[in-house]
């Protein structure tokens, strides 16, 4: 895989579409290679390149070449050789500290599946976790911030039947052990389970391939055209694709250098832009506007950049513009979901300004995707709203032990259905316009009601429930619950629902804002009208 910008040829930019169909080019080659072979390949041809910055476990730096990195990598793999055979399931529940890239290569070297889990979870969602994915072993931080992560875990393995190992990162001499040889691993082989919500109310384990997520990082890069040994600068969590994936094997494709930040602050990032003469930013919208503001009010002229890759969530027009202004970079556009490793498309150097700020760009090379009527399943004329579908080698495997749930995404020709609404034009450009999920997104944060709606309808006092997304400047959407309780004239009753979600959920899925209704709107059949319940709700707090 050499570092080389293939170009991007002709045919992906200079379409004309008859319908909101785009079909996929091969333009670009695909890399027959896992997770392994990058590290492999990056420190045999740049072993003294600076590759990791951050942060241990135990708050000590690192900065680590090519070769260190390989060489540590092979240690976590000898290590989870004593505990996991190739093909077992290793989950890694921890924040965004040094060893969250070091024990992915390492899972990758050793042929285990990385089971990718956020800090935050709370005892009850760690075990669903744990127990949906199967994994045999659990590593973990001890602490995040002042979550007590290490009694969680404890409190909860005794009970996994599958679970046989407990991990800590404080104990570095169960995690690694002499390196041996390399476990052989297929590149179409399971690399990773990553967990998305759903509308069933409980997440889903989304088994995903060495060869799309190496791909769709080396594709995302390819399309953006962001330079060979870029340094890249990562604040998102790691646990999701949009980090493990995107701003940790992106970088290493380039043969460039991950500075991932530990603790997301506005101020740190910049610091970290400037200290380490930073290329890349990787970002969702409420980074880059938090950002944003802080260089606007720090004192001398803000770190220029090259690149912004900014997802997960509607961008404005004058976010970017802003961006560019400040930082001098290219922003990059992107949609995509886990389900697709996770980039489905993504604006280009030479789209119009209008392009640039309004759209998510065209799909990624060897990615086909359509825009199709939600009943009737045909592709829509262009500029027609409907569900935006993709196709290729960057979609997931399956739903982890779950047939159904992969048959209902996937459909009988291969497309995989985003439940995402959108246009196409005739050159193939996207326009996200809404979701046909009911996933609220807040701050890059997918979130399911359902799951919420279940938690809150153990409280004693809650007779029905239903939880939405509000809009919000900062978070783009907010969790709102609206709540029909046996006695609103009881004392206490929001404190005692807010404290109630907090001991089950994890606080971003905690609602921000809580409404006393005396009832609900509903179908005939009895199923709550969100989007009659959100107009009743927008401009009213409780």
């Amino acid at each position: 895989m050499t570092l080389d910008h293939p170009p991007i040829a002709p045919s992906t930019t200079g379409r004309t579409l008859a319908t909101s169909r785009w079909d996929a080019d091969d333009a670009v080659d695909l890399a027959e290679a896992t997770i392994a072979d990058l590290v492999r390949d990056r420190a045999r041809e740049h072993p003294d390149v600076l590759a990791l910055v951050g942060v241990r476990h135990d708050g000590s730096a690192l900065r680590a070449s090519y070769t260190e990195l390989l060489t540590a990598a092979r240690e976590v793999a000898a290590g989870l050789r004593r505990v996991a055979a190739p093909g077992d399931h290793v989950a890694l529940w921890a924040p965004n500290v040094a060893e969250w890239p070091v024990i992915e290569y390492g899972a990758a070297l050793a042929g285990v599946v990385l089971v990718a889990l956020n800090p935050v979870l709370r005892g009850p969602e760690l075990d669903y976790a744990l127990r949906l994915s199967r994994a045999s072993v659990l590593i973990h931080a001890d602490v995040s911030r002042d979550y007590d992560m290490a009694a969680v875990a404890r409190s909860v393995v005794d009970d996994l039947p599958a679970l046989r190992h407990r991990i800590s990162l404080g104990d570095p001499d169960r995690l690694r052990a002499t390196p041996g040889d390399d476990a052989t691993v297929d590149p179409a082989s399971p690399a990773m389970i990553q967990f998305t919500s759903g509308t069933t109310g409980h997440p889903k384990a989304v088994l995903l391939a060495h060869r799309s997520l190496v791909n769709n990082a080396r594709l995302t890069m390819i399309t953006g055209e962001v330079p060979a040994r870029s340094v890249g600068i990562a604040p998102l969590p790691m646990f999701h694709t949009a980090a493990c994936v995107i701003s940790t094997l992106g970088p290493a494709w380039l043969g460039g250098t991950q500075v991932l930040i530990e603790k997301f602050a506005p101020g740190e990032v910049l610091a970290a832009m400037a200290a380490e003469d930073a290329d890349v930013l990787f970002s969702v919208a409420t980074v880059l506007g938090a950002v944003l503001e802080a260089a606007r009010g720090a004192d001398g002229p803000a770190p220029q950049l090259s690149t912004v890759l900014v997802g997960a969530s509607t961008v404005p027009g004058s976010m970017i513009e802003a961006v560019e202004r400040t930082f001098g970079a290219s922003v990059h556009n992107l949609f995509g979901q886990t389900e697709l490793s996770p980039v489905l498309s993504l604006t280009r150097r030479t789209d119009t300004r209008e392009d640039l700020t309004t759209k998510v760009g065209r799909p990624l090379p060897h990615t086909a995707a359509q825009i199709v009527d939600p009943v009737g399943g045909e592709v829509v004329p262009i500029g027609q709203q409907g569900e935006i579908c993709a196709r290729g080698y960057s979609q997931m495997i399956e739903y982890f032990d779950d047939a159904d749930a992969t048959a209902s995404t996937v459909d009988a020709e291969g497309w995989l259905h985003t439940g995402d609404l959108g246009t196409m034009d005739d050159r193939g450009l996207i326009t996200v316009t809404g979701r046909l999920k009911e996933i609220i997104i807040r701050g890059g944060e997918n979130i399911a009601p359902a799951e919420i709606e279940i938690a809150l309808a153990a409280h004693p006092q809650v007779l029905r429930v239903a939880v939405l997304g509000l809009p919000d400047e900062h978070w783009g959407e907010i969790v709102a619950a609206a709540v029909v309780v046996r006695d609103p004239a009881a004392e206490g009753v929001r404190d005692d629902l807010e404290a109630f979600a907090r001991e089950r959920l994890a606080t971003y899925k905690v609602p921000a804002r809580w409404f006393l209704v005396d009832d609900l709107p509903t179908t005939p059949s009895g199923k709550v009208q969100k989007f009659a319940l959100r107009d009743e709700l927008v401009g009213s707090v409780l």
